[in-house]
């Protein structure tokens, strides 16, 4: 199958700035038809969801929608996804939530290789329940997370092992289902951070062995939210703190106050968007073609098979032109002595973390961002990475590729940086 970067560049208004964007890992650009899709569900008539009025079935119709497209994504249960304001929030919810359930000298796992918000949410939830923090260890000179670090540091009394499945720094991407394995075996469950995972990969959560596993929409040209995928078995057993009226049915009682019925449309129309890119020539027809229907029923759609087999050719093609353009990169890098590569991990994501001898990464950023090419400094919440790397608070500047990026993109950031080194 070919894929056509230039028939899914035309569905990115923004692209017309002339900007080339590695800025994917902090949140991809917004195609027409997730725009339109936000737009429209707003310009409609709109309220709390139910079944009487246009305005509550729209909702109902979005909510449903949004759950069995996030089902499709992650081959999950639409029963057990559950929307947040972001991951960073349902992490925080979800780690309160399975504190209750520990007692003093309980373990939690947590990884150096982890974006802060899968590490600091278990570590303040382990305190405040006199659990005890473990830390797995990558090696800062491969990138590597391997099994039998996060296996050297579990024990009867781990209760939880959080874990990402591709770091949004250096892009490394552990063996989660052997990690999930060894976790289970010793009795614990499993929480995967998949926010940067999910905009390179194919999901499939049970050979993946997560129990728990986080992502954002707007990572994979969706809007800015968050969801959690998990068993609604699993769910069910778990009491979340919440309002004395608000309803107790699973997925439903983990989630907080109105949701925002807007962006839960414009999920769902950048899932079927990511769908559509299987024929890159028809997204945006393909963007409308799958949209729930408005019926109460805690979102327990079973999901489309069709729209799931047409994800995973999207993403096997994506894999591969990212790929291809990560090569590009690191073949022009090889000619930049002074250019430091540290992702490094033989399965990573095309995300690579640069660093310049004797130079500031942060003026790098400046003077690429006046050429317009967008490849932004810093460590990007993933601060225990960044020092574990040695780089201390600082990181370094982050190159990350999406499907719209092109040829012609590579070659402008390696002239402007070319550029920059000499000047």
């Amino acid at each position: 199958m070919t894929y056509d970067v230039a028939a899914v560049r035309s569905h990115f208004p923004s692209l017309a700035s002339g900007f080339a964007h590695f800025d994917g890992p902090g949140g991809t650009q917004t195609p027409r038809p997730v725009a339109d899709a936000v737009a429209n569900a707003l310009a409609g008539p709109l309220s709390n969801r139910g079944s009487h009025t246009p305005g509550e079935r729209n909702a109902d119709g979005f909510t449903v929608g949004a759950r069995r497209a996030m089902a499709d994504l992650l081959a999950a249960d639409p029963g057990g996804v559950v929307f947040g304001r972001s991951a960073t929030q349902l992490t925080y919810d979800f780690s309160r939530t399975l504190a209750k359930t520990w007692a003093p000298g309980d373990e939690v796992v947590v990884t150096r290789l982890d974006h802060d918000a899968n590490v600091r949410p278990w570590i303040q939830a382990a305190a405040s329940a006199g659990a005890v923090v473990r830390w797995a260890e990558f090696d800062p000179a491969t990138g590597e997370l391997t099994p039998e670090a996060v296996g050297a540091v579990l024990s009867e009394r781990t209760r939880l092992v959080a874990v990402t499945a591709a770091s949004n720094l250096i892009g490394t991407r552990p063996d989660i289902p052997a990690i999930a394995e060894l976790a289970h075996d010793a009795g614990a469950m499993v929480y995967v951070d998949g926010v940067h995972y999910t905009a390179h990969a194919s999901v499939d959560l049970e050979p993946l062995g997560a129990d728990f596993f986080v992502c954002s929409p707007y990572k994979f040209f969706g809007p800015h939210l968050g969801v959690l995928a998990a068993r609604p078995a699993l769910l069910d057993t778990l009491a979340p703190d919440k309002l004395l009226p608000s309803t107790n049915v699973v997925p439903e009682r983990f989630e907080f106050g109105t949701l925002p019925y807007e962006l839960l449309e414009g999920t769902r129309a950048a899932v079927d968007f990511l769908a559509g890119l299987a024929d890159p020539a028809a997204p945006a027809e393909r963007a409308g073609a799958d949209r729930g229907t408005g019926m109460s029923d805690g979102g327990t759609h079973t999901s489309d098979g069709s729209r799931r087999e047409r994800l995973v050719a999207a993403n096997a093609v994506i894999e591969a032109h990212e790929e291809e353009l990560r090569r590009r990169i690191e073949d022009g890098l090889a000619g930049f002595p002074d250019v430091t590569v540290h992702s490094r991990a033989p399965r990573r994501t095309p995300t690579l973390l640069l660093t310049i001898e004797g130079r500031s990464t942060d003026d790098a950023y400046g003077f690429l961002a006046e050429r317009k090419v967008h490849a932004p400094a810093g460590s990007f919440y993933a601060i225990e990475t960044s020092r574990h790397l040695g780089l201390g608070d600082e990181g370094g500047l982050r190159v990350g590729l999406a499907p719209y990026n092109d040829a012609a993109d590579v070659d402008r950031l390696l002239a402007a940086l070319a550029d920059f080194l000499k000047a």
